[in-house]
């Protein structure tokens, strides 16, 4: 009984061996599979994370640090070109202010009127009493500014009468042709606090042209009533107007 159970262990285990060693011949074997299976699948992604960071490294990398520099150069152009343009715009339409306001004041444009292409008159009014009233009439065929405040000199006198500032417009008178404008003068003081009167026979108006003080082209000599205008040294006169009554407000 012994001996039967010990052949039949002893040929169990070489039913085992046998089967272990045919499983390690033709690579079925369970450890085979086990290695054989886990082998493809490492190395797949293996390869595939190899591969992948090398395309993006060299189409995404080279790709963004192209398009980020050619971005980068073109928005530093367009904005240095933008703003080079939007400045050089500026720049021309300031131009351009500044040229039309200088039609007016002394660009080349300017067209001053002076005693060659005005009517010029003098005339003493009875309100304000002691003013008078200088207009200007525009006979030429073209338009001309009168800049600044008319010069005014009675018959020999050495000194020139001073502007009023608070009558200074805003812009420059300019007459179409046969448009007037005026500017009012004070004579003498109402009340008598002036000094040096005299009695003027003969009145001289200077016109200024583009800077203060300069020569605007040939005075006019208006006539005066013939027992002369009595002045002080109250005498001022306002800038030129475009209105008789802004003109006498003063």
């Amino acid at each position: 009984m012994r001996t039967s159970r010990l052949q039949l262990l002893a040929a169990a285990g070489v039913a085992v061996a046998s089967l272990a060693l045919t499983a390690c011949q033709d690579g079925t074997g369970t450890r085979d599979e086990g290695a054989s299976a886990s082998g493809p699948v490492a190395s797949a992604p293996s390869d595939t994370s190899s591969q992948a960071p090398k395309e993006s490294a060299s189409d995404n990398g080279g790709n963004d640090s192209s398009a980020n520099g050619s971005s980068g150069d073109a928005a530093g152009t367009g904005d240095s070109g933008g703003n080079g343009s939007s400045a050089g715009k500026g720049g021309s339409s300031a131009g351009k202010g500044s040229a039309s306001g200088g039609s007016r004041d002394g660009s080349s444009s300017f067209n001053p009127c002076n005693g060659s292409n005005t009517s010029v008159t003098a005339e003493p009014v009875s309100r304000p009493v002691n003013h008078m009233l200088i207009t200007v009439e525009n006979t030429g065929s073209q338009n001309c500014d009168l800049p600044y405040y008319p010069v005014l000199r009675f018959d020999e006198m050495q000194w020139v009468p001073q502007p009023v500032e608070d009558s200074k417009p805003q812009a420059v008178v300019t007459l179409a042709p046969g448009e007037s404008a005026y500017a009012g003068v004070l004579l003498s003081a109402a009340d008598g606090s002036g000094s040096g009167g005299a009695t003027g026979k003969k009145l001289t108006v200077g016109f200024q042209g583009r800077t203060p003080n300069s020569d605007g082209g040939p005075a006019a000599i208006p006539a005066l009533p013939a027992k002369g205008v009595y002045y002080d040294s109250s005498l001022t006169v306002t800038y030129w107007q475009s209105s008789m009554d802004d003109a006498l407000a003063y």
